[in-house]
């Protein structure tokens, strides 16, 4: 089986990690870096150029695609698409989970739980006093809708603070979201791996010291996390409502339960491999190879009947 890594570097450890495996596995494997593909459109005939090349027919692709070029990925995937190549990631998946706010409300609508989120049109007529009523008062957790890996996550726990910067932000017009601080959390969370509807590995993360924020990429540090049946449901009815097959679910522990925070659809490898000792690019290029076998078993399928 030829596979194609969306990426932007070989040499990046989750990208490395899947070539390793996919290589003990006898398959062929090359690394395409998004930014360099282009996209040709024909009747009936969708291609794809690498610079000025045509690139060869694959049976598979794994996408890592950044946040900083979600769109263009997007566009990219679904080229895949159309041309009947088997992805880990659908292009309208990737969309969905970029978008914390639609995030929650496709999980609001599936039941699943999360802190409360007041989100508002930045010309809306409410006082920064009101939106804070409707979270029940500080201390609040205030994001940016794009911003990814903890950055744009802020931690406002005096009212001053807080409507100081709200009042800020809808000064500059920003997409933000306003959400309750669950303290009881301690400023840990879990990082729940989940491919083909199966947890394959979870583990808790927590701040460096001073910094409410878990993320492995801003100091945090990891440890192998046993989850609850309940957790394992929920992150796998999570990944079921945005669409996801391979996703890295983040959620805190709560008084009320687990509570969704966000969801990842290029999660790294190289901080939950070494928290668990489990080989999760293994279990990423298995469901590849069951997807892929799959799909041209439906297509043959079909073209017979």
């Amino acid at each position: 089986m030829k596979i194609a890594i969306l990426s932007r570097s070989s040499y990046i450890y989750s990208t490395n990690r899947l070539i390793e495996e996919a290589r003990k596995r006898d398959h062929r494997v090359i690394v395409v870096d998004p930014l360099k593909c282009n996209l040709v459109m024909e009747k009936n005939e969708p291609g794809i150029h690498v610079v000025k090349h045509k690139l060869e027919r694959v049976d598979a692709i794994i996408p890592r695609i950044g946040s900083s070029i979600t769109h263009y990925g997007s566009a990219l995937i679904r080229q895949f698409e159309m041309m009947n190549v088997f992805t880990t990631l659908s292009s309208n998946a990737l969309l969905r989970s970029r978008d914390k706010l639609r995030s929650m409300q496709l999980l609001s609508r599936e039941s699943i739980d999360f802190p409360k989120t007041f989100y508002t049109n930045m010309n809306s007529s409410l006082e920064a006093e009101e939106i804070l009523d409707f979270v029940d008062g500080t201390p609040i957790v205030l994001k940016v809708l794009e911003g990814t890996q903890g950055v744009g996550v802020m931690l406002l726990e005096t009212k001053m603070a807080a409507v100081s910067v709200i009042q800020a932000m809808h000064s500059l017009h920003a997409k933000v979201m306003v959400q309750e601080y669950i303290e009881e959390a301690g400023g840990k969370d879990l990082r729940v791996f989940v491919v083909n509807n199966k947890v394959v590995g979870a583990m808790e993360r927590s701040g460096k010291e001073g910094d409410f924020r878990s993320n492995l990429h801003r100091g945090g540090s990891a440890i192998g996390a046993k989850l609850t049946p309940d957790e394992k449901n929920i992150a796998i009815t999570a990944c079921r409502a945005m669409g996801l097959q391979v996703a890295g679910v983040d959620m805190l522990r709560s008084k009320r339960g687990p509570l969704i925070l966000e969801m990842n659809s290029s999660p790294g490898l190289e901080g939950i491999e070494e928290a668990t000792g489990t080989n999760i690019a293994e279990s990423i290029i298995k469901y590849t190879e069951h997807g892929a076998r799959t799909q041209s078993t439906t297509k043959i399928n079909r073209y017979k009947g």
